[in-house]
């Protein structure tokens, strides 16, 4: 018999209740303090508690302390508040403060401020192209010295710029004709399909009078859709971790700062943890297999697949005891409100 299947639901009511006193008190948690709370005697609580530790969800840290939770008792309780629900005043709020950020990378932004300032943690939020990027338009426009600004904007909002020289001067009204050669017979594609198409087109005989077609080719080369898929990703409020007891040496609390301000090891984070179905909120407790520094620290967010080649990552890092019900509930609503003003 599977011995974890010897807890019984009240082992886990008990079980949660120490979690949420923990969080509160910071200090481990005797079998009395939850009697005062529960409705069974602290006989009762402390045989509980005496499977919980054998089940391996609290730790005694002295013969004679209290119980203290392991990350097996955070990601159970975690997983209590995955069902929060959303509160419609909130989701407004935060749908109307993104809608006035304008561009994409300005409502990523954004985002984490908002997941800081509720929270008081670390909050993550990225938008990260996928290999299903669909045009919208393009826009060509003359600079001086044979160069040309070339402006592509996808169906995920996000916008793309390069300038580049080109051999032979070109008018602008030219340029326009290209723009609209563009927009009309592409608008709407996925940018591979654009690339194979092109290709076809120049391989038939009648491209080669085609001057359109050619100018067209001409910018391609140059790059006008090679917009490399480069996440817009941004984080703040690494200095809420200052005042947390997590442990760490003074060299270890560089380390953590060093890694946090990393985008590539943020970006790996995400990658790695936020693993669940689109929509489906995350709780990953302690961090260490990302970076040893990171063991005291716990991860919430969520993946949200976008229309038109986009997905979009929320979330917030904290230490093990921050406060999971506003956490949860803060990137389920910022979340919602992001995926909403995107759309």
């Amino acid at each position: 018999m599977n011995r974890l299947g010897m807890l019984t639901s009240r082992h886990f009511d008990v079980l949660h209740a120490i979690v949420q006193e923990y969080i509160e008190s910071g200090e481990p948690v005797a079998s009395r303090t939850i009697a005062r709370k529960y409705p069974m005697s602290p006989a009762s609580i402390r045989n509980m508690m005496a499977d919980l530790l054998e089940h391996g969800y609290l730790s005694q840290p002295h013969t004679s302390a209290g119980r203290v939770p392991t990350e097996l008792a955070y990601q159970s309780y975690g997983r209590t508040l995955v069902g929060s629900r959303i509160v419609q005043a909130e989701l407004d709020r935060l749908q109307a403060e993104l809608r006035n950020a304008g561009s994409v990378e300005a409502k990523i932004e954004r985002s984490s401020q908002l997941l800081t300032e509720i929270t008081r943690t670390f909050g993550i939020a990225a938008a990260i192209p996928t290999e299903n990027q669909t045009l919208d338009q393009v826009e060509l426009i003359g600079l001086p010295d044979r160069r040309i600004l070339m402006v592509v904007i996808t169906r995920d909002r996000m916008v793309r710029n390069r300038v580049v020289t080109i051999d032979d001067p070109i008018s602008q009204d030219e340029l326009i004709s290209i723009r609209n050669y563009i927009n009309y017979n592409f608008g709407g594609w996925m940018l591979a399909r654009i690339q194979r198409e092109l290709k076809r087109r120049l391989e038939l005989e009648s491209a080669a009078y085609d001057s359109i077609l050619r100018r067209v080719s001409l910018f391609y080369s140059k790059g006008l859709l090679d917009l490399g898929l480069v996440p817009e990703v941004h984080f703040e409020g690494a200095e809420h971790l200052l005042g947390l007891d997590l442990h760490l040496t003074r060299e270890r609390m560089r380390e953590l700062f060093r890694a946090l301000e990393e985008k590539k090891r943020i970006l790996q984070l995400l990658d790695r943890f936020l693993e669940q179905r689109d929509g489906e909120l995350t709780i990953r407790v302690g961090l260490a297999d990302m970076h040893p520094s990171m063991d005291g620290l716990s991860l919430i967010g969520v993946r949200l697949g976008m229309p038109n080649g986009l997905e979009a990552h929320v979330a917030v890092v904290g230490p093990m005891r921050m406060n999971y019900n506003r956490a949860v509930s803060a990137v389920l609503h910022v979340s919602q409100a992001f995926k909403t003003a995107i759309m």
